[in-house]
Order: C-alpha cells, then sequence, then structure tokens
C-alpha cells in the first residue's frame, strides 16, 4: 500500500470518510439496519425520512438528551451529497419521489465494521477443504492431456463405486455436528458476499456511463469516431472477468432446474439439528430469489443506461449538448474573469417567491353563522334617502332543509338521483338551490357523480317561466 495512495483515499474515498465521521456510530447502525439487515435495495424518500426519525428517537431516549438536532431529511441529504457519497440519491422513471440506495463503498464500511466483532465460531476446515477444491477444479479445467484428464475421472468413479460400497456395507460416514455447523456459515456468508457483490456491480455500470457522458461532452472530434470509441468501451466492460464472470452466474442462476434444486438443498438443510441450533437468519431459505432481485436491478441499470445513451447521443440531443458544454465553459470563464470585481451588494428584491393566487372558484358558498355577531356602529344621517328593498331581495337557501328532502327520500330505498328528487321536492329557489344540492353531493353527503351520463331538471321561476338544466348523473345513497 503506497502512503500517497493512502492519504488520498482517507481524504476522497466515501468508506474512509464514514468511518471517520463524528457520527459514524449513528450513521452505520442506521444504515445497517435499513438496507443490509433485510436486503432492501431501494427505499423512498419518505418511508426512509420517517425510519430515521423512529431511529433518532430511540437514540435520543436512550441518551435522555438531544444528540442529532438535525430533521431526518437533512442527514439524508447530506449524506448522499457528492461531500459523502455514502447515499445513491435518484428518482425512479415515472415516479417524483426521490429514492436511495446504499452505495457500494458504504457497504464495504459496514462489513469491515460488522467484521471487527469477535466471532463466536471460526471454522478453518471447511475453507481449507474448499481451496483444495478449487485447486482442483483449476487444475482439471486447464488440463490439455486428454488421457490425464480421462485417469482422473476414472481416479473419481473409483472413489465413488468405494463409497457405495460402503454404504451398501452399512457403513454410512456422517458428519458431525461441529462440520455441519462449520460449512453452514460458511455457505450462509458466501451467500450474503454475494449480495454486496451486486451492487458493486451496479456501481461500476455507472461509473462507466458517468464516463461515456463526459467522453461525449468533451468530445471534438467526428460522431462516427465517437461511437466506435463508446461502443468499444462497453464490449470491453462485458470481456471483462468481471462481466464474463457474471453473465455465467446470471446464466447459471435463470436456470430454472438450478433454482429448484437450490430450493430443495436449503430446505434439508435448514431442518438439520446442528443448524437449527444456530438459529439462522430465515431469508437465508429464500437467498437465491433475494439475488434474482439483485440481478434483475443491474440489469434494468444496464438497460436503462443503453436507453438514455441512445437518446443521448441522437442527433439533436448531440448538438445541444455541445452548445450546453461550450457556454457552462463561457460562463466558467467569465466567472473567472469578474472574480473579486462583483458588488455584492443586493441588486434587485423581491417581495416573495411567488405572487399568491386567489381562485373565483374556490370560494365556498356562504353558509350563515348560528349566532350572528352585530357589531353596533354610528351610522351618519345626511338625509339621503337609502333603498332598503335590496336588504329584503337576498336568496338564502336552507342547506338543511336540503339535507332533511335527501333523508327522507332515502327511507324508502339505497339511492336517488337528484332528478328523481326534485320531481318529489320541486325546486323552489332556481339555480341558488341547485347549487346547494351540488355542494353536498361534493362535500357533506355520500353521492357520486357520473359524468358519462346526465339528466335534465325543470322548475318554475319567480315570474312563473320554466327553467332547465342538464347536470351530470348526480346520485346520493344512504
Amino acid at each position: 500500500m503506497d502512503y500517497q495512495q493512502l492519504v488520498t483515499q482517507r481524504r476522497t474515498h466515501p468508506a474512509w470518510r464514514l468511518l471517520a465521521a463524528d457520527n459514524a456510530a449513528m450513521i452505520a447502525s442506521f444504515l445497517h439496519a435499513s438496507f443490509i439487515a433485510p436486503n432492501q435495495r431501494t427505499i423512498g424518500r419518505q418511508q426512509l425520512a420517517s425510519q430515521l426519525d423512529d431511529h433518532l428517537y430511540h437514540l435520543h431516549q436512550s441518551a435522555g438528551e438531544i444528540l442529532f438536532p438535525k430533521a431526518a431529511t437533512a442527514y439524508l441529504d447530506d449524506w448522499a451529497s457528492d461531500e459523502r457519497g455514502w447515499l445513491r440519491k435518484y428518482y425512479p422513471p415515472g415516479d417524483d419521489e426521490a429514492h436511495y440506495d446504499l452505495a457500494s463503498a458504504t457497504e464495504q464500511a459496514l462489513e469491515w465494521l460488522k467484521n471487527l466483532g469477535q466471532r463466536s465460531f471460526i471454522g478453518t476446515e471447511s475453507r481449507l477443504m474448499t481451496v483444495f477444491d478449487l485447486l482442483h477444479q483449476i487444475v482439471d479445467g486447464s488440463e490439455l492431456d486428454p488421457r490425464a484428464r480421462i485417469a482422473e475421472l476414472k481416479r473419481r468413479k473409483a472413489d465413488i463405486d468405494a463409497e457405495i460400497a460402503a454404504i451398501s456395507a452399512g457403513h454410512v460416514a456422517l458428519m458431525d455436528p461441529t462440520q455441519v455447523r462449520e460449512r453452514f456459515l460458511q455457505m450462509a456468508a458466501t451467500a450474503r458476499d454475494l449480495l454486496s457483490d451486486f451492487r458493486a456491480v451496479d456501481t461500476n455500470f455507472r461509473t462507466l456511463d458517468r464516463q461515456v457522458r463526459e467522453h461525449i461532452a468533451t468530445w471534438d472530434g467526428s460522431k462516427g469516431e465517437l461511437l466506435q470509441a463508446i461502443f468499444g468501451q462497453r464490449d470491453m466492460i462485458a470481456d471483462t472477468d468481471e462481466g464474463r464472470s457474471f453473465r455465467a452466474f446470471w446464466d447459471l442462476l435463470m436456470s430454472p432446474s438450478r433454482q429448484d434444486e437450490l430450493t430443495s438443498l436449503l430446505d434439508a438443510v435448514l431442518k438439520l439439528g446442528p443448524v437449527r441450533e444456530l438459529q439462522p437468519d430465515a431469508r437465508l431459505q429464500r437467498i437465491h430469489y433475494d439475488w434474482l432481485e439483485a440481478g434483475e436491478v443491474t440489469q434494468r441499470t444496464v438497460a436503462r443506461l443503453s436507453e438514455q445513451l441512445r437518446r443521448y447521443l441522437d442527433d439533436q440531443a448531440w448538438l445541444e449538448n455541445r452548445r450546453i458544454m461550450q457556454l457552462i465553459r463561457d460562463i466558467e470563464q467569465k466567472a473567472l474573469a469578474l472574480r473579486g470585481e462583483v458588488d455584492e451588494r443586493a441588486f434587485m428584491e423581491i417581495d416573495d417567491a411567488a405572487p399568491s393566487l386567489g381562485m373565483s372558484m374556490d370560494r365556498t358558498l356562504y353558509n350563515p353563522p348560528f349566532k350572528p355577531r352585530i357589531t353596533q356602529q354610528i351610522v351618519s344621517d345626511d338625509g339621503v334617502e337609502i333603498e332598503s328593498g335590496a336588504l329584503f331581495e337576498q336568496i338564502y337557501v336552507d342547506q338543511l332543509r336540503l339535507m332533511s328532502n335527501i333523508r327522507r327520500a332515502l327511507q324508502t330505498r339505497q339511492q336517488v338521483s337528484l332528478g328523481a328528487l326534485a320531481r318529489e321536492y320541486p325546486i323552489q329557489q332556481g339555480l341558488a338551490e341547485l347549487a346547494t344540492y351540488l355542494k353536498l353531493a361534493t362535500q357533506d353527503m355520500h353521492a357520486a357523480i357520473d359524468d358519462n351520463q346526465s339528466e335534465t331538471l325543470d322548475w318554475l321561476d319567480d315570474t312563473g317561466r320554466r327553467r332547465q338544466a342538464t347536470l351530470p348523473l348526480i346520485i346520493y345513497a344512504a
């Protein structure tokens, strides 16, 4: 490990920054409980903020004082910032709520902290056997001499025949409980490590995509040369050891027979007595489904990045991106030229960030108070006659009377339309009464409004003329 490299990592690597943070214990405990323990890939902002509120509340209750005064959303924004990089904040397609995913570096830090604890059981035999098995696979898989490979297969066949003969004779060799527990713990650790690998693969694909976008924005050559360079990198990442290993793993996991085999093996192992004594995590029984879910997230990430890259390389977007980068460079140059020369006094002030709107349709209908408040005022008498007839021409619709009409109609049926109601209790006050019926349908009564059907209501006005109104079908229900 190089000294300068470690100094740079201490300053820039998210995992090291997390371990050196003042609130590292709070952050690590919360992120482990929210993401690692339940194997949760992504969580919405509102749900994660609620979980953090509960976590901070329990910490404050235990300490008897406020240890972390900031709001939960402020902590989440801080952890997802470029300066921290412990969470990845993004917006899923078609969703306007931010979601969070655990960064791969954060998972590495949490795993390191978890391994600091003293393990109650450290198995060595199973790992030694794993080393032997891997070495045999390497040697056998790379042997070019057909006779040597045939000899090895015959040796295995002889061992299998000898084992079959021993079992037939009644000599069955079983693992002792220690060996069973040791191999199970190693299997569980490897299975959980696979879930961490998916986040690392996902991060690598996103890093590649970001590098490609930066390459596009700063490219000065022809578009054909750019496409050749970009898709060459895409093929290169697929042909790397990591890409080939992931593709082989995914093909193996997608096999229905392999899934059934994993299910039956896990069921059989978890029923063993030595394994039950360990009280294993119940999620291990469906760990292969967690692999599938995590792998699908990675596959969707690759597909989404490819689609975004296709749109990004569109002719129109190509020109727009080149123009945007040129404008940004011009702004940066002018900002550097004016640095230290800008007057810091406010050059413009506004009363508010947005105008306040008062929509006429937002106003509710008039409801007279039960106890009107009358204030005594002095009215000047200047000898001018005041027309008082307008005071007696005001229309007041008794809403209680209309509600009583609806309830009486519903005493003999389950529902009644506004048209039937108007025929039983004729409209007396015209449009004002009709509008009150509409208000009751939308606010105070159980009602349904069907815009696909309509009905016509009629009534007589004060002059004896017949009036009509066509409305959507309104049905009041009991």
